[in-house]
């Protein structure tokens, strides 16, 4: 009479157990059955099978399906999952249902679905082009069709509209087709294409050293300054990898950032590159990870979830921009990818690459205590130079559209010598608020007690935290005056008082609000490397990876706020930033040069990075760090805590800090902060407060957290209030 652990999709700590009453086949640890719970059908995973119960056998609920004859995890990928619910303090069923595409959740089989193209009919072939003038989006679409026949995902790469192509079927030009799959072996023909740019000794050395060791567990560090060749390193390293048959994982901040990179891996090499991003439908999405569990995918390429991808033959992993905030996840269970995937590869006792102009202090610690291995591209590829960087201190100074006139002078020089200019502005929409100018009254978002960002184009005033939206008021709704004034400058108002400065001077502005349609960031990437734009506005967006050839002079134009943050993280966070903002000016050849607009010229941070750079910058703050005992000498664990009426989040992280204060389990070096409100005090209508717990031993304070975590949800507030657990946070 076996006993089964099932594991569902709940925030409940604990697996449920069922009996199976039938005796030809029983589940595996892994697999998927469908099961009653409560008065609904559930999916859920198997993570036991035992032989007693809690509960008398007769009373337990039967099994009523088994989804899957064997697991649909690798047993280091379920060791991995495992370790991490236990780590991150979080149910191992959300955990698990985590790492599976939604269609697998949902119950669907584990295997592959017919593929359909959209393909040209006999009559779409005998319609000229030119009789759809007047709908270029169709005219594009039939265009693409003409060429080859396109699957869905590839329509939405190429940004092809559904519109356009539900138009074209309605009138009878294009169709759907279903496609038999045909299933290759790329090992059998795996080669290398395309042309190879020529490496200099320091990458040649970084390819050797990787290639020596590339059968076992080695987490290598690849710190190279912007502009010096990683992405030629990491394809240097996957020919290697892929050519004895083993595939690849490739992390990356985001996909939507990332176009060229995926380009050349596909111009690359003779193999199937598959990448997943939120274009691809369901469908699409447990195609790439059916194709990577059979071995058939060589290459995938994604965000932080891919990292849960399971593999034939995993030969590798690669983080691009491994210091990238992007890699944790800040909703739900919180883990980082970054880290993880360090786990994972010691699981599969394979070689990982960190690739990063500033890389983490974490990172750099682990380098100095010898768990890490650096490799150092100090030399810009190819005859690319350093750029010149320069201070303008703008007390004093008059500004157009926040523009100083020593900037614009000089941009006036590079767009004169046929280059490109990128202006840096960290803040989207026109203004950062709207104010009355007889009473001073400021539109706020009372969801969460911040100004609301006014979007003139769109007409609208948005929260950028909760997203909320209300139409542009025309009176002062304290005292009704209609004298209204935005303050401050977003990417769109520089964007459009520039024109007049500048009237023969084409202009393109990059941010999410440009960029929300598919394919546009694309479009716009392109018209930048033909030469279409010759000034670029853009926010962090353009900051990472980004490859521009002409881009002579880069220009940070309002960083101040970085530099006095009340977050200890905030110095590495814009050191980073501006290094890499900084790196996209000077890359072919050309000499770029860095202006940063600033009141305070005298800061220390400036003056390091500017006359030492960015080693010496992550140098001096691991010191410092060291010295007031912050992360990473130090461990932090964040109880947060959400209510809507500002009174219970306190009250029941108050009652969680007398229960580690008057626990025997604690001991001296555990330091105990708060309960505080967070630095966003309020978003989306809920108050926010946290308890920060520190000690300097990882291990102590996971075996103090294993044993409270089962004690907090018997708090008497712990039902009243959304809380949960940070485990190396990153924010505060």
């Amino acid at each position: 009479m076996l006993v089964f652990q099932i594991a569902l999709p709940v925030p409940l700590a604990r697996t449920f157990d069922y009996r199976l009453d039938s005796v030809v086949i029983s589940p595996a640890v892994g697999a998927r059955v469908r099961i009653p719970f409560g008065k609904r059908k559930a999916i859920g995973i198997v993570t036991g099978i035992s032989t007693t119960s809690t509960l008398p056998y007769e009373k337990l609920k039967a099994i009523e399906a088994i989804l899957d004859s064997q697991s649909l995890f690798p047993v280091s990928l379920w060791h991995i999952l495992c370790w991490a619910a236990d780590y991150y303090h979080y149910p191992i069923g959300e955990v698990l249902f985590h790492a599976l595409p939604i269609l697998l959740r949902q119950g669907k089989p584990a295997q592959f679905t017919p593929l359909c193209q959209w393909v040209v009919t006999e009559q779409g072939r005998a319609t000229p082009l030119e009789s759809l003038k007047s709908a270029p989006r169709q005219q594009r679409v039939l265009a693409a069709l003409l060429q080859q026949p396109l699957y869905r995902h590839q329509t939405n790469e190429m940004g092809l509209t559904p519109a356009a192509l539900k138009s074209l079927s309605d009138k009878g030009l294009i169709t759907v087709c279903e496609q038999e799959r045909i299933s290759t072996d790329w090992r059998c023909q795996f080669s290398c294409m395309g042309e190879r740019l020529q490496l200099n000794s320091e990458q040649v050395a970084a390819v050797e050293a990787i290639g020596r060791e590339d059968q076992h567990f080695v987490a290598w560090l690849l710190a190279g300054v912007t502009g010096s060749g990683k992405t030629e390193v990491y394809l240097s390293i996957l020919e290697n990898i892929l050519s004895q048959g083993r595939q690849a994982l490739i992390l990356v901040p985001e996909i939507g950032l990332t176009p060229q990179t995926i380009a050349r891996f596909r111009e690359r090499f003779n193999a199937p590159v598959v990448v997943l991003h939120s274009a691809l439908n369901d469908s699409e999405r447990l195609s790439v990870w059916l194709r990577a569990r059979s071995g058939e995918a060589a290459i995938v390429i994604g965000t932080r979830s891919a990292l849960f991808t399971p593999f034939l033959q995993l030969g590798g992993i690669i983080i691009d921009e491994e210091h990238d905030n992007s890699y944790k996840q800040q909703e739900g269970w919180r883990y980082h990818a970054r880290d993880l995937a360090i786990f994972r590869a010691r699981e599969e006792n394979i070689p990982i690459v960190m690739g990063s102009a500033t890389p983490a202090l974490e990172t750099l610690h682990n380098v100095q205590l010898g768990k890490y291995r650096q490799l150092t591209l100090s030399k810009r590829a190819g005859n690319a130079t350093a750029a010149n960087h320069h201070l303008i201190d703008i007390k004093g100074l008059h500004l157009k559209v926040g523009l100083s006139q020593p900037l614009l002078e000089r941009m006036r020089d590079h767009l004169k010598a046929k280059n490109q200019v990128m202006l840096f502005l960290n803040r989207r929409g026109y203004a950062p608020a709207l104010l009355c100018h007889e009473c001073g009254w400021i539109a706020e978002c009372q969801r969460c007690d911040h100004y609301y960002t006014l979007h003139q184009n769109q007409r609208h005033l948005r929260c950028h935290h909760c997203d909320s939206q209300r139409s542009i008021t025309i009176q002062c709704p304290e005292c009704g005056s209609t004298h209204l004034l935005s303050v401050g400058v977003g990417t769109e108002q520089l964007e459009n008082d520039l024109r007049p400065l500048f009237p023969d001077t084409p202009i393109t502005r990059i941010d999410r609000d440009t960029t929300s349609r598919k394919g546009s960031l694309e479009k716009y990437l392109d018209d930048v490397h033909q030469g279409g734009a010759r000034i670029l506005i853009g926010t962090q967006m353009l900051a990472k990876g980004h490859h521009f050839p002409d881009v002579t002079l880069v220009a940070l134009l309002d960083v101040d706020g970085a530099l006095f943050s009340a977050d200890f993280r905030s110095s590495e966070s814009f050191a980073q930033l501006y290094i890499q903002v900084s790196g996209r000016a000077g890359r072919a050849g050309k000499q770029g040069e860095v202006f940063l607009q600033t009141h305070h010229p005298e800061h220390p941070l400036l003056q390091i990075l500017l006359q030492q750079g960015y080693s010496a910058f992550a140098e001096q703050t691991l010191i410092e760090r060291k010295n007031a005992f912050l992360p990473p000498y130090t461990r932090h664990i964040i109880v947060r805590s959400e209510d809507h009426d500002n009174q219970q989040s306190m009250l029941f992280l108050q009652q969680l800090r007398h229960l580690l204060e008057s626990s025997s389990l604690k001991d001296d070096a555990l330091w105990i902060m708060g309960p505080v409100t967070a630095l966003q005090a309020k978003r989306s209508g809920r108050f926010r407060w946290q308890l920060l717990l520190q000690h300097p031993s990882r291990c102590r304070l996971q075996q103090l957290m294993s044993h409270f975590r089962p004690l907090i949800t018997e708090l008497p507030l712990a039902k009243k209030v959304k809380w949960a657990l940070d485990v190396d946070p990153i924010d505060s």
